[in-house]
């Protein structure tokens, strides 16, 4: 099957999946920044809101969910898409050396950025060498 006005194949629902109220599920682009206090998640998620934002930690496996309240311009009739509305998901897997309890998540401007720092005892130790 192709676009009319592009001639391009649309996506089946092999290429998107779908949740099960028929609606669909991207995966966020993440940069994952790391330094010694931690790591710094940033994950492209527009048209979500902070109230929307589902993170939850389970067995070291923390999870991303964004809703996204779907938008339809008032009395205008849409020609032509390229942009898909749909909520996002993503999981990663997490080492022993964060600490669950000071994970932070913020949004701004589409972007959601959530902070895990390190253990206090897993962090590296500067070891001072004296000359003898």
């Amino acid at each position: 099957m192709t676009n009319d006005v592009t001639n391009t194949p649309e996506k089946t629902p092999a290429d998107t999946p779908e949740t099960t109220s028929g609606g669909r599920i991207y995966r966020p682009l993440a940069d994952i920044v790391e330094t010694a206090e931690g790591v710094t998640l940033n994950l492209e998620m527009p048209g979500v809101a902070a109230d929307d934002v589902d993170i939850t930690l389970e067995k070291r496996v923390l999870t991303i969910r964004g809703k996204v309240q779907p938008t339809a311009p008032e009395a205008l009739q849409l020609a032509y898409a390229e942009y898909g509305e749909g909520d996002f998901e993503r999981s990663f897997t997490l080492g022993d050396d964060f600490d669950p309890d000071k994970i932070g998540a913020e949004v701004s401007h589409g972007v959601l950025t959530v902070t895990l720092p390190r253990l206090a005892e897993a962090s590296p130790k500067k070891i001072a060498v004296k000359s003898a």
